[in-house]
């Protein structure tokens, strides 16, 4: 998705295109620093170290980087650390 924007920016893509993608871009921005809040919070992480799955969050396409993180990485049934 990233790779489409940054294409669209380069070849002067219509205004009304990019507009419409903006907000689709927050969400998936939005996606990203919840995984990687959700990885610096967890105890522990399952499969691979916490800088990789940082690192595939970050550089895997959108939002699949994520998705493999939450769903294959997070630790199942570990509640939340938030107070209250």
């Amino acid at each position: 998705m990233r790779e489409f924007v940054l294409a669209a920016a380069r070849h002067h893509a219509p205004s009304h295109l990019l507009a419409a993608l903006a907000p689709v871009v927050l969400v998936l921005i939005i996606f990203d620093v919840y995984c990687l809040t959700d990885l610096a919070r967890a105890e522990s992480v399952r499969h691979l170290p916490k800088w990789v799955w940082a690192l595939i969050i970050v550089f895997v396409s959108e939002p699949g980087g994520g998705l493999l993180y939450l769903f294959v990485g997070r630790e199942r049934g570990r509640r939340s650390r938030v107070p209250g």
